[in-house]
């Protein structure tokens, strides 16, 4: 049954391979708690006290509340595909209520941080660097996801139209627009990499520095190398960006609702911890500022 669901998750739903693997390493953990096999009929004869139960070993052995309610989101992926398919017909899930969790605000950059990042000739000279730039500016400016940039092409880049196509989560395209700053950093790039990779037959935008296929691994390794120069942020990620980038869009006085599509989240309440963000920076104001504070 587990494998029937994650090659589900992986045709229908076109989850990535990492999504899949999550979700199998957290149902794996609970039904090696559970004591029975992953594809057994064992499964269906499991009761929302087992999962209540499942909950408080993971919360007692003291893993993070938001860490307990992804592995739960498994959970209830898997037995609503069960309960789908006739499998099962009553969803333990149902009655299983998940731990609460603090809201943790996304870490972001400073506007300042951002000008210096782009301002302080922090990229070499060569493909290397124009590439860098080119990784870092499309984060900055238009929000993607990691997996968006890795599988973007060089057709979804319409300098004509000022805009680029991302294939976003479930296959959902959306068009971003191009700020004047990023067209001239792709144009610049673009030149680069045909001079530098001329036919090479790689249709994805961002190459290797051997001209191969863009991955993960790398892209992070190119923020955490650029956003270690201009800020002590304990996180420096590929997201850290994405949330500079919804960020600044709010405090600048973006409509949230734009910046939802900018983001490709599928709703509003994806986007609302922004808000939250902004709501943070006026306290902080009004402490400084206010007389009374």
């Amino acid at each position: 049954m587990l494998t029937r669901f994650l090659k589900y998750l992986q045709v229908e739903k076109n989850y990535s391979a990492h999504t899949v693997r999550a979700y199998g390493d957290d149902l794996e953990q609970f039904f090696s708690f559970c004591h029975i096999e992953a594809n057994s009929h064992g499964i269906a004869r499991i009761s929302h006290r087992t999962v209540r139960t499942w909950l408080s070993h993971l919360v007692a052995a003291g893993m993070d509340p938001r860490s307990v309610n992804r592995k739960l989101s498994s959970l209830r992926g898997f037995y609503k595909y069960l309960n789908k398919t006739g499998i099962i017909s009553v969803n333990p899930l149902q009655r299983v209520v998940p731990p609460r969790m603090s809201k943790k605000l996304p870490a972001f950059i400073k506007p300042s941080e951002a000008d210096n990042l782009f301002g302080k000739n922090l990229f070499p000279e060569g493909f290397v660097g124009i590439r860098d730039m080119a990784v870092i500016s499309l984060f900055y400016f238009t929000g993607i996801r990691v997996s968006e940039l890795a599988g973007l092409k060089t057709q979804n880049i319409d300098l004509g139209a000022s805009s680029i196509k991302v294939m976003g989560k479930g296959s959902k395209e959306r068009i971003i627009p191009l700020v004047p700053e990023l067209e001239l950093i792709l144009k610049s790039y673009m030149a680069e990499r045909e001079n530098f990779f001329p036919d090479n037959g790689v249709s994805y935008l961002i190459l290797t520095n051997k001209g191969g296929k863009p991955y993960s691994e790398m892209l992070y390794r190119i923020v955490k190398k650029y956003l270690s120069a201009v800020t002590s942020l304990e996180k420096k990620s590929p997201h850290v960006l994405r949330h500079s980038f919804a960020t600044h869009l709010l405090n600048r006085g973006a409509d949230i609702n734009a910046i939802k599509e900018l983001l490709g989240h599928a709703n509003l309440s994806a986007t609302q911890i922004y808000t939250h963000t902004s709501v943070q920076k006026l306290k902080e104001t009004y402490q400084r500022a206010h007389p009374r504070a």
